[in-house]
């Protein structure tokens, strides 16, 4: 589940900017005007995906830049731990979405005043500026995947709402660095462990499914056949015991109770109804506001995990969430 320092909220006021058909006309022209003098359309190089930033280029390196790329600002200083754990993984984060955002990376001890107007309360804090419109994404370290969802949902946004389809990187240069880098040694096999874990899903034995796949995952964290199962062997466990009936009764009588809804979209999705559990789960982000509509879309994400990445069902409901929250 996604951690309480994550949030999407200040992504949804996105959609409350009064200007945001004119920053789409203004990012618009701003890159047209860059292709008539030749700027903005050379490919960079990986290393040129993160960028220190100060007070006087600010608007140079972000403003400028946001009118091409999503600018992600991680607000970092030298003597905050928490952010000698988030400042690389974003910086690799940066890399790997190959110039789908441009990661500026700001000094809080010597560049207070941007600090100041960001009204950033702690640190590691991370912003970003879509078309020279900034907005909060989180403060504090989070999980690898929890900040790849929010990432996903920014470049999404900035893709269909302002037209910013990143900048381009050098190949070359991209293989170069990826071939300096060395080989990760597989973790594995787990044919032994991911065998136990199905035969306890067999036997409806939901804790030792979780179990066993949470033991393949505490050795290889990308295990996709692990993370797969044990999304579902969760979600087969939270439906042990439900009243069906009452279950639907509660959700049909109280549309805006979260609660009720996830427990219906659990029951969906077990009964292979997809696209209704999804759907649901939708509805219940539009028709909430605050922690509680954060609670049905991390949920939403979380149902996404059970059916997998690649599902066009999933395609689709995360198209439709966006243009909810945003």
């Amino acid at each position: 589940m996604q951690p309480r320092n994550m949030s999407m909220s200040g992504v949804v006021d996105l959609a409350a900017v009064k200007a945001a058909g004119e920053a789409r006309q203004k990012a618009e022209q701003a890159r047209a005007e860059a292709a008539r003098s030749g700027g903005g359309g050379g490919a960079v190089a990986p290393a040129g995906l993160v960028i220190d930033v100060d007070e006087a280029g600010f608007e140079r390196d972000v403003l400028q830049r946001s009118a091409e790329v999503p600018v992600v600002i991680d607000f970092w200083a030298e003597w905050c731990e928490p952010c000698k754990q988030l400042g690389p993984l974003l910086e690799r984060l940066a890399v790997q979405y190959n110039g789908r955002f441009l990661l500026a990376k700001v000094d809080v001890d010597a560049n207070q005043m941007l600090m100041q107007q960001f009204g950033i309360q702690g640190i590691p804090a991370v912003f970003a500026v879509v078309a020279g419109q900034a907005l909060p994404l989180f403060q504090g370290a989070a999980p690898e995947a929890q900040i790849r969802e929010t990432l996903d949902q920014l470049i999404q946004v900035a893709e269909e709402r302002f037209g910013l389809t990143g900048i381009a990187v050098d190949a070359e240069a991209a293989a170069g660095a990826g071939a300096a880098e060395p080989a990760e040694t597989p973790a594995g096999p787990y044919d032994a462990l991911l065998e136990a874990a199905a035969r306890a899903l067999d036997a409806n034995d939901f804790g030792g499914a979780v179990q066993a796949y949470k033991n393949v995952l505490v050795d290889d964290p990308a295990n996709t056949e692990a993370k797969l199962g044990l999304a579902q062997a969760e979600l087969l466990a939270r439906v042990q015991g439900l009243d069906p009936q009452q279950v639907r009764k509660d959700a049909a009588e109280n549309p805006s109770d979260v609660a009720a809804q996830i427990a219906a979209a659990d029951l969906d999705l077990v009964g292979g109804h997809v696209e209704d559990a999804f759907a649901r789960l939708v509805d219940t982000v539009r028709r909430t506001a605050g922690d509680e509509r954060d609670a049905a879309r991390v949920w939403l994400l979380d149902l996404f995990e059970v059916i997998g990445g690649d599902d066009p069902r999933v395609a689709q409901a995360r198209a439709a969430l966006a243009r909810v929250l945003f």
